[in-house]
């Protein structure tokens, strides 16, 4: 996950500090230099650095921390607020005002634009209660009009498409076919190329003229680090962005991207692809993000993706089941579903404090983990489903053969099924559990023991 690394240096200089009752002028000149090596060795840009230790430093000796109480936190207080100053303050919301309103997806190719486009379309239709249309005016890629149809298809949102059809004219008449169908937000996949040149610069300009998109979105991939930086300023130069869209943040990314484009672009990063699944994108949050940083952890959006997937009707049936003990192993596998949905068990931890998302890294709920699950489940009676307990060595014997798998993993499944209750029952109250299940078993099985 991207900032682990970063997350866990600035872990240890913190912890270093806590140990002291006062500061030094030496301590906290040690600090500093741990934090500015910590962010360059995140491919933070070095302009970013200076003046980001630079403001850090100034406010220490403004507040006069050597004499505060708690030297350690006042420092984590401080770094986390200038964290969150670094990547724009706040979240920026997508100007929609326009009726339809037109967003322009621009980017080199590879950043994952088309796909990443249609899941923000997506969001949109979620949160906003919009009718997304998707215009494929990309004519050059090879494939690009029909990956956008498929992930349409998929997620339910139209795609307007003329072929090869000249873009410009494309953008245009995506506008006008939105106007005649009710649909209120046109989302423009446009060109990219594998470097910034000239042509592309003259096509997207075209379109703008042509369309006047009330948002230009930049696509980039944060596993490029500064170069996304220099993409985001070329694009800003020659076109005038609104905002940033970062993906692959769910990758081995050093985060110096997330850091470093508000800073020198001026402009803010909107949202933020976490994950290859069509509902992995979240609108970019700098105070939560840098709460995950500082190891703080992100409690509102792990909220948020609980809400999405735990409805309230949902939840008060699964409460009542708890409450009298009715709770099956039909509804713990519904459950294990709902929280595969949130996205894997280390983006989970992140979001907890205290948490160690590193210790949980790789014990993704994959498709292999739910078959099996489904595996084991639906070869038992519905009287076994019902009530686990009448689970003799025989029955679970027949229900190992019949699922293709040993007597262990029926074990181990009824095992985590008792703790999920305990889980399950915490989320439907709206409470979240201290841990998700600690770090992988002996047998190196993750939360749900394969």
């Amino acid at each position: 996950m991207a900032f682990d690394s970063l997350s866990e240096k600035l872990g240890n200089v913190f912890k270093k500090l806590r140990g002291k009752g006062r500061l030094s002028d030496a301590d906290v000149k040690d600090a500093m230099r741990e934090v500015r090596l910590a962010l360059l060795e995140a491919d933070v840009s070095f302009k970013v650095v200076r003046d980001f230790v630079a403001k850090v430093t100034e406010r220490l000796e403004g507040e006069n921390v050597r004499d505060a109480l708690s030297p350690a936190q006042t420092i984590i207080k401080i770094v986390n607020e200038e964290l969150c100053a670094l990547m724009g303050g706040s979240n920026a919301k997508l100007n929609l005002s326009a009726q339809p309103a037109v967003v322009m997806l621009v980017g080199l190719q590879g950043a994952g634009k088309t796909t990443n486009g249609a899941k923000l379309a997506a969001l949109v239709r979620k949160q906003n209660g919009k009718r997304p249309l998707l215009a494929a005016c990309d004519i050059y890629r090879p494939a690009a009009i029909s990956q956008l149809q498929t992930v349409g298809k998929q997620l339910d949102i139209p795609v307007f498409e003329m072929g090869t059809e000249n873009p410009v004219t494309i953008a245009k008449e995506a506008l006008a076919h939105a106007k005649r169908h009710g649909n209120d937000v046109v989302f423009l996949d446009t060109a990219g190329r594998l470097h910034i040149d000239a042509e592309l610069m003259n096509e997207l300009r075209e379109i703008k003229a042509a369309v006047n998109p009330g948002e230009i979105l930049l696509v980039v991939d944060a596993m490029t680090g500064q170069d996304a930086v220099i993409a985001a300023e070329e694009f800003d130069k020659a076109l005038g962005i609104d905002g940033v869209m970062l993906t692959k943040l769910d990758g081995d990314a050093r985060g110096g991207a997330a850091l470093s484009v508000r800073a020198v672009t001026g402009k803010p990063i909107k949202f933020a692809g976490t994950g290859e699944k069509l509902d992995q994108i979240e609108a970019f949050h700098p105070d939560r993000m840098a709460g995950r940083i500082l190891g703080m952890g992100d409690i509102l959006t792990l909220i948020e993706k609980a809400e999405q997937q735990f409805d309230d009707k949902k939840a008060r049936e699964t409460a009542e089941k708890l409450a009298k003990n009715k709770f099956t192993l039909q509804d713990y596998y519904e459950q294990i579903g709902q929280l595969r949905q949130m996205g894997g068990l280390d983006q989970i931890a992140g979001m907890i404090p205290g948490m160690d998302a590193k210790a949980l890294s790789g014990a993704q709920l994959d498709e292999r983990v739910m078959t099996k699950t489904e595996a084991i489940i639906l070869s038992m009676t519905r009287r076994e489903r019902d009530d686990p307990s009448v689970l003799n060595s025989s029955r679970k014997r027949r229900i190992a053969l019949g699922s293709g798998t040993e007597v262990v993993d029926v074990n181990r499944l009824l095992k985590q099924y008792d703790s999920m209750k305990q889980m399950t029952k915490m989320l439907s109250k709206g409470k979240l559990p201290g841990a998700l299940g600690g770090k992988k078993n002996r047998r190196g099985g993750g939360l749900f023991g394969f």
